[in-house]
């Protein structure tokens, strides 16, 4: 069986209508593609206008559905509220929201600057606060039922992780909303779930996080007991099922996809422990030098 092959019936999500935050790239466009195969309209977000510009041209062209491009910055609820409006200008509502934008670094905390640290708050955690709540009031005000929510956390949500605080922050926030939403806005309709990823590299995230040959050095495969990293395919096949009507009875669960990692060892980063005080400056600059 080859564990990247597409799992869902092709009109799964026949009549929906999917807002995915972060869906221009890596692990959100993954999953737009396949709801988007699967019968979906999906409206991407991201504070990069030519970017979801060009992935709703190609995915378009790709799936033959229809995607909608709204340039927003998820730390500014006033962007997030005219996300709300145009979705439903387009398409008459939404359904199901992915909240998906998030953002990090690896860095020892004493590096971190007050700004940088609030950046990735702001972004995962104050994001995802923004959408939830932006979505979660107007379905309420218009008394629609049968909406979800899906959160993309991590693993370390819950372990915490060395060298990743402020994602580890955020993310933990992020699960308890989850949770919390789960049981409080059931009796509007809503389901509340979360995926926590392993390692599904990336090539923006991921370069970011580990420049240079950093990559090699510190292959997370090697943590991971089946051998290797995740497939994009696997993760968008599970957020599929999560956000469809299959998975109706499934409310306030975390689902982990990570090959056993966190099983076998907590704190995904836990072992950059092993970088001397020297190479972290020469990692700073160069993480410098991609941001300019």
């Amino acid at each position: 069986m080859d564990y990247t092959q597409k799992m869902m019936q092709a009109d799964a999500l026949k009549g929906k209508t999917i807002v995915v935050t972060g869906g221009g790239s890596g692990l959100g466009k993954a999953m737009t593609t396949y709801f988007l195969e699967l019968g979906a309209n999906v409206v991407i977000s991201s504070r990069n206008q030519e970017k979801i510009d060009n992935t709703a041209r190609e995915l378009e062209v790709q799936t033959g559905g229809s995607v909608l491009a709204v340039p927003c910055d998820v730390r500014h609820y006033d962007q997030v509220e005219a996300l709300v409006q145009q979705s439903c200008e387009k398409f008459g509502s939404v359904d199901i929201l992915v909240n998906n934008a998030a953002g990090n670094f690896i860095s020892p905390t004493e590096r971190l600057s007050s700004n940088a640290f609030d950046t990735i708050i702001d972004i995962v955690l104050k994001g995802t606060k923004n959408c939830t709540l932006a979505f979660g009031k107007h379905w309420i005000a218009q008394k629609q039922t049968q909406k979800v929510v899906l959160n993309i956390v991590t693993t370390y949500a819950w372990t915490g992780s060395a060298y990743v605080v402020p994602s580890a922050t955020a993310k933990a926030g992020v699960l308890a909303m989850t949770r919390s939403l789960a049981v409080e806005w059931a009796k509007y309709g809503m389901r509340f779930n979360a995926i926590a990823p392993g390692p599904f590299p990336t090539k923006g995230a991921w370069d970011r996080l580990l420049p240079g040959n950093l990559k090699e050095q510190f292959d997370l495969a090697k943590k991971v007991p089946l051998k290797r990293v995740g497939a994009h395919q696997e993760l968008a096949n599970l957020a599929a099922y999560l956000v469809s009507d299959f998975s109706a009875y499934i409310n306030g669960e975390v689902i982990t996809i990570d090959g056993g990692e966190w099983l076998k060892g907590a704190g995904q980063f836990n072992l950059l422990e092993d970088i001397p005080e020297e190479l972290w400056d020469m990692l700073e600059a160069m993480i410098r030098a991609k941001k300019g």
